[in-house]
């Protein structure tokens, strides 16, 4: 008797097409106090965060076949495909080898792709690795990396002359992740789901103080909206990049272009038993111009 595997069980399956998942999304605290969140651990007798989470089940569409019909200033995200790289997965275990080999292929890459970007400052990058024991696991929580004033806060943080940084923050500043899986193959757990900023009222969005040990900074949390249009991007390889911006400074002053995308990762319940654990690395940047 011949056994036939359906696809859905054997661990090369890759997810794809319109899924259904559940999403954690921001609710107050319930003292109604300003929300915070600790990047580290928290003084004593403080909570790590002091605000609620609740889970929501949501659509989400693939783009898979539609990168093109997306942009930064309409979506606040924008897919790219077929992106040459010189770094291997040995180079994503050590920070100083990122920063040596990918960080100025990440810098080339935005000024190509970014139309008027004459300036890019890479402050910052995370490798995620949904692995027991890995410091930094795929965030499951649905959020924006940055508040307008946290944006400029980084503009003078970055530029070391003050008076370079005042001409920088009167022109537009932008900052934008640069997202991409580690390895070769296609990404079959834990996918990033992003929401359309056309689809995501200012109201949605809430700040929340960012506690680091020397200085504090601010995120936003995402409240549930069922307008909101939430999408991923199937399978995606290690020579795809998904850039996802966090502020715009344009956006911010003429309202003519979209600001931010919040994201979160999301557990699909396609995803095989033996899949392969998603790795990944976001590269954050300050993109003048």
């Amino acid at each position: 008797m011949t056994t036939t595997t359906t696809a859905t069980t054997s661990p090369d399956y890759i997810p794809r097409g319109p899924t259904t998942a559940e999403l954690v999304f921001y609710a107050p605290p319930p003292d109604n106090s300003a929300p915070f969140n600790y990047v580290e651990a928290p003084p004593p007798g403080q909570p790590e965060r002091n605000y609620l989470e609740v889970p929501h089940k949501v659509s989400l569409n693939d783009i898979r076949g539609h990168e093109n019909e997306y942009n930064l200033d309409k979506d606040s995200f924008q897919a790219l495909q077929n992106i040459p790289s010189s770094a291997t997965y040995s180079t994503f275990d050590s920070d100083t080898a990122v920063r040596s080999i990918y960080y100025p292929e990440v810098e080339q890459l935005l000024l190509s792709n970014i139309p008027g970007s004459h300036k890019i400052v890479l402050f910052d990058h995370t490798i995620r690795r949904q692995k027991d024991g890995a410091p930094r696991q795929p965030v499951t929580r649905a959020h924006v990396d940055q508040t307008p004033q946290a944006a400029a806060d980084r503009v003078k943080l970055h530029t070391p002359d003050p008076e370079e940084a005042e001409k920088l923050l009167a022109g537009r500043y932008r900052i934008v992740n640069v997202w991409r899986p580690l390895t070769v193959e296609p990404v079959q757990s834990a996918p990033l789901a992003f929401a359309s900023a056309e689809s995501v009222d200012a109201k949605d969005l809430v700040p929340i103080e960012h506690r680091y040990p020397n200085r504090t900074g601010a995120t936003m949390g995402v409240q549930y909206n069922p307008n909101q249009k939430w999408l991923y991007w199937s399978g995606m390889t290690g020579d795809e990049r998904l850039l996802l911006k966090c502020s715009d400074s344009k956006g911010l002053r003429d309202g003519d272009v979209a600001q931010w995308v919040p994201h979160t990762a999301f557990w699909d319940s396609r995803t095989p038993a033996g899949a392969r654990v998603r790795e990944s690395i976001e590269v954050r940047a300050l993109v003048f111009g």
